[in-house]
């Protein structure tokens, strides 16, 4: 065996090739692969605010107390300045839809209320004017004595008034009230006195009652209700008009 051996080493010599092929030759003669590159160290990420700073909800745009819609309390009167418009009438103060108690009027000889009426036939323009206290004495005496039968609507002759008459053409009951377009250079109390509120169409009515803190939703006589009794606690605060208090010289509900 050992004879055998050494002719197979004997008739393979070094440079034969299969002596050279070798596993480190191999391993050798293979290319060196390039090095990887080296991954970006993640950003170092910013400071923490500290304890104190103040904490902003997504969509924020400032900081600040959130307020829920709906629920803001409507400001009071004493907060709701004049426009710096003068008062448009004797009667009236500078904020709108809003005027002087009757005994204030009077004490300043303020006694009769004039306003502008158009025919609806002919289209003659003429001045009306009403004696305060009396026309108003009128319309105390009318609440008082239908006040248990309105029910929160205005009654049939408040939302179909009585209209002056004509004495250019001598027609009855066709002397439209001229209201002006500006709502808050409207003449209410003249309206009031000659129980023609209801002429004022239902946007106007909205006006007046926005103006002096009143419901204004519903029907036009749910508002057209609303804007007498305003109008009539404000030439009497104490008179029999409040329906907010229930005592003898509120102005009760059935």
């Amino acid at each position: 065996m050992d004879s055998q051996a050494s002719v197979v080493r004997d008739a393979v010599g070094p440079d034969d090739p299969l002596v050279a092929l070798t596993l480190g030759s191999i391993y050798a003669a293979a290319p060196t692969p390039p090095p990887k590159p080296r991954r970006p160290s993640p950003p170092t990420p910013p400071p923490s605010p500290p304890a104190s700073a103040t904490r902003r909800r997504l969509n924020d745009s400032a900081p600040g107390p959130r307020r829920r819609p709906g629920i803001d309390p409507p400001p009071c009167d004493a907060d709701a300045d004049a426009d710096g418009k003068p008062a448009p009438f004797p009667w009236a103060t500078e904020r709108p839809a809003r005027h002087h108690t009757l005994d204030s009027l009077l004490s300043r000889d303020v006694t009769s209320v004039e306003g502008e009426a158009r025919c609806r036939r002919c289209n003659h323009t003429a001045t009306v004017a009403y004696e305060l206290a009396p026309k108003f004495r009128e319309v105390r005496e009318f609440v008082v004595a239908n006040r248990h039968s309105f029910d929160d609507r205005a009654p049939d002759a408040w939302m179909n008034p009585v209209l002056p008459d004509c004495a250019a053409c001598v027609e009855k009951r066709c002397m439209w009230p001229v209201i002006a377009a500006e709502k808050a250079e409207i003449n209410w109390l003249f309206l009031l006195l000659g129980q023609m509120l209801g002429c004022c169409t239902l946007d106007q009515l909205k006006y007046f009652c926005k103006n002096t803190g009143r419901h204004r939703t519903g029907a036009k006589n749910r508002v057209l209700y609303y804007a007498f009794l305003e109008m009539c606690r404000q030439l009497e605060p104490r008179g029999p008009f409040d329906d907010t208090v229930a005592d003898d010289n509120a102005f009760l509900h059935t």
